[in-house]
């Protein structure tokens, strides 16, 4: 019998089952919400990076069919070749006033927005510094460059200028690469001091607000408004996806970047534009963050709330029968660290039977395993108190 080339596939699955790393999808149904059908059962949904509760506003919904009454479904090509419309230069232009920057770029997806950025801005010569917590499509586009990279510990101020001191000097061109708000953990990164290192060490900086665009500052721009960093010298990129309510990511930066990126980063180049629809839908959500900044202060309502009764809840019940730790987080992302993937799976489907959805994040995607708490602006506040009871019974009692 001829051997079978594909035979390791199936080899690999089974590693992954025993190792308790599978991962399937789970069928979401009808709108986005607070409250959702996950396989037919109605649960209070913990697990989405819907922040402000946009992804199912009508006004983005009109938004969007308008936009496909003109121009149609698809943008039908690359932007430099038939796919650019007057929405993109209006979403580009609205996203640099929110990041003011004197100029931006939408790409089809944040991770397209990463991969080719950072691409174009580094190659085999340059050194890539990365904070080890990093997403992987930063991480991804460090290595599609060519550039070496570097890991450094994560948010440490010390580890990241010990690298710059021993290695910036052999290379051309130094890019730091960091997450604004870590997605698996919620806490920021140490941002007007990692920018003070870059400008000692003569190195750019590139900060993936995804997590924070639309969340953090006083206009929702992001954290890099929230540490008054606003006009430092930088590159922002992040995604339409998250807060936004919409697809697609972004660049803002000066003029000279995005000019240039529209010329070297292969990610935009070769993809065909981004949608009419979600294009209408990022730039009203746009708009909806800047007027409605209620949105946001009833988010980090919410935030503290939730922190306030985890707390007790902690203090109240020292001997827990499970090792659990709440991570540190300045986010509406909140993660409670439990031993082992084995049992961050069973507690994901206690949660679960209870009519919460919350993510049983596991290794590789974190670095250990934790149940991921997402907060949203729809929430209500009986939503978290079941969350906290639903914690109690899983995670505290025997």
């Amino acid at each position: 019998m001829p051997l079978d080339p594909y035979a390791w596939i199936d080899k690999s699955l089974d590693t992954l089952h025993r190792a308790d790393w599978y991962r399937s999808v789970k069928s979401l149904e009808g709108m986005a919400g607070p409250v959702v059908r996950l396989d037919g059962q109605e649960v209070i949904n913990f697990a989405s990076n819907d922040y402000l509760g946009l992804a199912s506003d009508p006004r983005l919904a009109a938004a969007a069919i308008e936009a496909i009454q003109t121009y149609g479904t698809g943008s039908t090509g690359s932007r430099l070749l038939s796919g650019h419309r007057p929405l993109h230069e209006k979403l580009e232009s609205a996203i640099a006033a929110l990041k003011q920057t004197e100029d931006a770029l939408v790409f089809s997806s944040g991770y397209l927005a990463n991969i080719g950025t950072i691409s174009a801005l580094v190659g085999p010569r340059d050194l890539v510094l990365s904070d080890q917590y990093n997403h992987s499509s930063l991480k991804n586009g460090a290595r599609m460059s060519g550039a070496t990279l570097v890991d450094y510990a994560h948010c440490s101020l010390s580890a990241l200028a010990q690298q710059l001191q021993d290695q910036r000097h052999r290379y051309r061109r130094c890019l730091i690469l960091t997450d604004s708000v870590f997605s698996m953990d919620g806490d920021l990164c140490p941002l007007p001091k990692i920018l003070d290192l870059a400008e000692q060490f003569d190195s750019m900086v590139l900060v993936d607000e995804a997590h924070a665009t639309g969340v953090l500052g006083s206009r929702g721009a992001g954290c890099v408004e929230h540490f008054g960093c606003s006009g430092r010298p930088l590159v922002q990129v992040g995604t339409l996806s998250k807060a936004l309510g919409s697809l697609g990511g972004y660049v803002a930066g000066t003029a000279s970047l995005i000019d240039f990126l529209r010329n070297r980063a292969p990610s935009w180049i070769y993809t065909t534009g981004l949608t009419p629809a979600d294009t209408a839908a990022a730039l009203k959500a746009i708009e909806i963050v800047q007027s409605e900044p209620e949105m946001r202060s009833h988010l980090w309502s919410h935030v503290d709330y939730l922190r306030q009764q985890l707390n007790c809840l902690w203090e109240a019940t020292p001997n827990a029968p499970l090792p659990v730790r709440q991570l540190p987080s300045e986010s509406p992302i909140l993660c409670i660290e439990v031993q082992d993937a084995a049992t961050v799976i069973q507690a994901g489907r206690q949660l679960r039977d209870l009519g919460l959805f919350v993510s049983p994040v596991r290794p590789p995607t974190s670095p250990t395993s934790r149940l991921r708490i997402t907060l949203m602006a729809s929430h209500v506040r009986s939503h978290l108190d079941q969350l906290v009871l639903g914690l109690k019974k899983t995670l505290l009692m025997p």
